[in-house]
């Protein structure tokens, strides 16, 4: 959890606020809109919902290790508030594709819902999506969308703090190449080269999915002289390959300059640093996760203390 200082109201929870904006612009892009309860600090009244999936997603369960204990959840209570969540989101989309599918002229913007429907309506097209399927990608889209993005700004956050000469000459950059604006805008972002370099050197230290999503083998397999039967589950450590002696010089240090003049990249191709995973499975996100950690990373830096 991370926290900044107001000195009116005091510490403020910088963790709570920018899963909340993350939340919302990922709403706005994926909804067309936000859904925003003022009664309730300005959250999206998808936020409570999202909050619980991603805990359940990312919690302990014991029938995840011992498939045979899963009738253990039937009793605990587990099972029952799994089914009301996942009952709560289904419910919420349902009521999101109607309203879509109501809209009486094209929207002069679509938003992903509107797309998804298009194509899902579009006989020329060779992709089949049924309206199950719709819900299983915006639930894709939440899940990998807001708790990364914000994590990597609280992360990148943490380590200015912790290394005050960096956050100096992050926020000098900031400051110098945008000083007559009040806010900065996406196109500014490729004059900051320096906070390109720290947010890399964050991820490398911090990746957004520590063990990337898990991949399942289809088939036997030997690999390295160790025999692996098919379905079994396989983690990719990201954050231990990014952090590797063999490939990085004084792995445990916040060093943003490692990446001056340095070839590697996050995009899936150097394979000592993954932190958006690699190949044909890696994340299709970065066009869109990156832009968004950069503008508020770089608005906090240029408009606080």
């Amino acid at each position: 959890m991370s926290f900044i200082t107001s000195s009116e109201s005091g510490p403020i929870d910088l963790s709570e606020i920018l899963l909340c904006l993350a939340n919302n612009i990922l709403c706005r892009v994926v909804f067309g809109k936000k859904y925003v309860e003022e009664s309730n600090g300005g959250k999206s009244r998808f936020d409570e919902i999202l909050k619980d999936t991603q805990a359940f997603l990312g919690g302990f369960m014991l029938v995840d290790f011992f498939p045979w204990l899963g009738w253990i959840h039937k009793f605990d209570g587990l099972e029952a508030k799994l089914n009301k969540t996942f009952t709560e989101m289904d419910e919420f989309y349902d009521e999101v594709i109607k309203e879509h599918v109501k809209k009486e002229l094209k929207p002069e913007h679509e938003d992903f819902v509107d797309v998804l429907l298009r194509v899902r309506c579009d006989s020329s097209q060779k992709i089949t999506l049924t309206i199950d399927q719709i819900k299983g990608v915006l639930t894709d889209m939440f899940i990998a969308g807001t708790d990364t993005s914000s994590a990597t700004v609280v992360w990148t956050m943490t380590e200015l703090i912790k290394n005050p000469t960096e956050m100096d000459k992050a926020q000098e950059e900031v400051r110098r190449i945008l000083r007559m604006k009040d806010m900065i805008k996406e196109e500014d972002l490729s004059q900051l080269s320096y906070l390109k370099l720290v947010i890399k050197e964050s991820m490398r230290l911090h990746p957004p999915v520590p063990l990337l999503v898990p991949r399942e083998t289809i088939e036997n397999c030997t690999f390295l002289g160790y025999d692996i039967p098919a379905k079994t589950r396989v983690f990719v450590n990201a954050t231990a390959i990014s952090g590797d002696p063999k490939f990085w010089k004084n792995p445990e240090e916040f060093k943003p300059e490692r990446f001056l003049d340095n070839p590697i990249d996050f995009k899936g191709q150097d394979f000592e640093y993954i932190p958006f995973g690699a190949g044909r499975r890696g994340c299709p996100g970065i066009t869109f996760a990156m832009p968004l950690v950069e503008l508020v990373l770089a608005n906090l830096l240029h408009r606080f203390d």
